[in-house]
């Protein structure tokens, strides 16, 4: 039942002399970065999947406990919608093997256009996946959030099958109204609006939340995901939360308030960020 608190990324170079040490070379910021948080998303196999070769290289550079959760390719969920892509999902789960013990919950995510008539090739795509493997399907469209026929078919297929129903909460990016920068903006105009849902359809939970550019202003909503995750940790699951901003250069002081928070209700090893440096002492001279 561990909490797996992560970024969308592991190679931020502004996290450079501050979340990672100085100096760190390009090569290594896997390497740091997994020394600190315990898990990342692998977006980048949306676009393009890593050689069986550089996938090792990404096993051997991390830690016993690290775990990746790479992102279905495009061509399979976007491209295909699910369908005729026998080969391309024989590719991706061959990369999930090959990370062996470092293979986290691999995240489906459906396209906007994808609706609740659609549920038969979700259903049918998902008796094909191995089922030793973990997966997470994150719904975009509106007949997920509609508290009715639809949502209910979707988290019962998902439930039925031992698979997590992905959150990707932007409530808080889209709760922002005066002194919108071009970063908010874009975010907003990038990212779907939909009520959160915390919905269990799984014993492992995926929550991939979105918030302000400051960091403190994330506070109520980090103490309602603490509440829920310390809920969740409590009964024995476990919990993949990821901290996105706008800008994602403080993204792990996002990750160090959400396990402030979640460590007043559940026992959790101490953060693995670089502590922030003391206050500087006023000085006469």
């Amino acid at each position: 039942m561990p909490l797996y608190l992560g970024c969308p990324a592991w190679g931020v170079k502004g996290w450079i002399g501050g979340f990672l040490p100085a100096k760190t070379r390009q090569a290594d910021l896997l390497a740091a970065y997994s020394r600190r948080l315990n898990t990342v998303e692998g977006n980048t196999t949306f676009y393009a999947l890593p050689s069986p070769e550089q996938t090792e290289r990404w096993r051997a550079a991390t830690p016993q406990g690290f775990r990746f959760c790479l992102k279905f390719p495009q061509i399979i969920s976007h491209r295909k919608r699910l369908a005729d892509c026998e080969a391309e999902t024989a590719m991706f789960v061959d990369r999930l093997r090959i990370l062996g013990d470092r293979c986290g919950p691999a995240f489906l995510q459906l396209p906007p256009t994808f609706t609740r008539t659609h549920l038969p090739a979700l259903r049918g795509y998902l008796d094909r996946l191995p089922s030793d493997l973990l997966f997470v399907v994150e719904p975009r469209h509106a007949d997920f959030f509609d508290q009715a026929e639809g949502e209910r078919a979707l988290d019962d297929l998902l439930r039925q099958r031992g698979i997590a129903r992905g959150v990707f909460d932007t409530t808080a990016l889209f709760a922002i109204a005066d002194g919108v920068t071009a970063d908010v903006r874009e975010a907003q105009q990038r990212k779907p609006r939909f009520a959160s849902r915390a919905t269990r359809t799984a014993g492992h939970a995926f929550v991939r939340f979105v918030g302000q550019p400051r960091v403190a202003d994330n506070l109520p909503w980090v103490e309602a995901w603490a509440q829920r995750v310390g809920a969740w940790l409590a009964a024995g699951d476990d919990v993949y939360f990821f901290t996105h901003l706008p800008d994602d250069t403080d993204a792990p002081d996002l990750a160090r308030l959400v396990h402030a928070r979640v460590s007043e209700r559940f026992t959790l090893p101490s953060f693995g960020g670089v502590e922030p440096p003391p206050p500087t002492q006023p000085t006469l001279l």
